[in-house]
């Protein structure tokens, strides 16, 4: 416990752990309050006293008071080994290869933020040994001189039929295209972010110095598109992590004249892309003619007016669907899974016809179980997945329910 009057500096929290106790600036409470980043409540019974618990966003952010001299970092740690998390986030992104644990060097670090930026600078560094990407760049200005084709509207919309300058518009040579600029913001959010070691920092201006020519993508701009080519491949894996950072950067929010800037990954959304990414690949690997549709849109009335969007479900050779999965993170009902999931789930059979529904969960809050709904014969299973398995463990899980899957799925 922090002395009143003594407002901490720095708070380290644990995934779903109990509530923290902390002496806490009212302006840094009341905006962590405001935000999604932690569940921050008073002290009902002591003043400048705040509790923090975290939920299942993990990562670090910076929450800085209107004097500009206040500033608390507050860092979620994953429950999750750093490496399994790594292995999870790489095989969601570059399936069915995934990335091994070593391969990004997260073991080195304990949390998930120095890990983070030291997987991205090696991987920017290995898409930049040979140099930048270049492409063309379609440009659009007024010249002296004629370059590319005459933009013949706009000649006379702005020239009034002077000759010069010319309006015209080219494809330009250059490096500043989609790929860099997203590794450019991505070195760029990283080098923001607090508790950034000093030798990963000092490698990430490295190459930030290497990508000097490139246009950073500017905070609330959507992120450049890009396409997988043969002619990109060696950028691949930078690019995929580099989304995760700038997808993950944006909490940054002034409420008032407060400033909170950061880094937050969700674990249910890595857990969900994880379950049901694995599963796709585990059914192609199987090779049963069964097809799987992820975030599948589907309505529960007649009517059409209430949507529902299972994350996996699986036809058959008919495209009749046969089976149902929805992954669930954390459960937080303390005695077992949350009755709330099982309702979903009910929904989801009801509606697509089925007779058996599959939720899956992070293994640690109850064993597996199954319930036979009353009056309706629905049997809804409850699965864990232990994510303290080394990834070839991991992934036998997934087949084994992908096989059972199979087993019990009507075709």
């Amino acid at each position: 416990m922090t002395p009143a009057g003594e407002a901490v500096r720095s708070v380290e929290l644990v995934e779903h752990a109990p509530a923290t106790r902390l002496a806490l600036p009212d302006a840094v409470g009341r905006a962590l309050a405001a935000s999604d980043v932690v569940d921050a409540a008073p002290d009902p019974y002591a003043p400048g006293f705040w509790y923090l618990r975290a939920g299942s966003k993990v990562g670090a952010v910076a929450v800085t008071a209107p004097d500009g001299e206040t500033s608390v970092t507050v860092r979620v740690i994953p429950k999750v080994p750093i490496a399994r998390l790594f292995f999870l986030l790489g095989y969601t992104l570059d399936p069915p290869r995934s990335w091994r644990d070593g391969e990004v060097e997260a073991a080195e670090h304990r949390d998930l933020l120095p890990a983070l930026a030291h997987a991205v600078e090696r991987q920017v560094d290995r898409a930049l040994r040979q140099g930048l990407l270049q492409g063309y760049r379609a440009t659009e200005e007024s010249a002296l001189v004629v370059r590319g084709r005459i933009r013949e509207a706009e000649q006379i919309r702005r020239r009034f039929g002077a000759m010069l300058p010319v309006e015209v518009a080219y494809d330009e040579f250059t490096t500043d295209i989609a790929e860099n600029r997203i590794l450019r913001t991505a070195v760029e959010r990283l080098l923001r972010l607090p508790g950034i070691p000093h030798d990963v920092r000092r490698r990430l201006l490295y190459q930030r110095a290497r990508l000097a020519d490139v246009t950073t993508v500017v905070r609330g701009q959507p992120i450049p598109d890009w396409r997988p080519t043969r002619f990109n491949s060696r950028y691949h894996h930078a690019l995929r992590l580099s989304r995760v950072v700038l997808e993950g950067a944006s909490a940054e929010h002034t409420p008032g004249d407060l400033h909170i800037d950061g880094f937050l990954f969700d674990m249910n959304k890595l857990f969900e892309d994880f379950v049901t990414v694995a599963l796709r690949e585990a059914f192609r690997t199987m090779d049963s003619g069964h097809t799987v549709r992820l975030q599948d849109p589907h309505h529960l009335d007649e009517a059409a007016a209430i949507r529902m969007k299972p994350d996996f479900v699986l036809y058959g050779r008919t495209g009749v669907p046969c089976a149902v999965v929805d992954a669930k993170y954390k459960a937080e009902k303390r005695g077992g899974y949350p009755d709330a999931d099982l309702y979903q789930m009910l929904a989801y059979c009801t509606a697509l016809d089925l007779r058996e529904g599959h939720l899956v969960y992070a293994k640690g809050n109850a064993p597996h179980a199954s319930h036979e709904v009353r009056h309706a014969g629905t049997v809804i299973h409850q699965h864990a997945l232990d994510l303290g398995l080394e990834p070839a463990g991991l992934l036998a899980e997934v087949e084994e329910l992908a096989q059972r899957l199979t087993d019990t799925a009507r075709v």
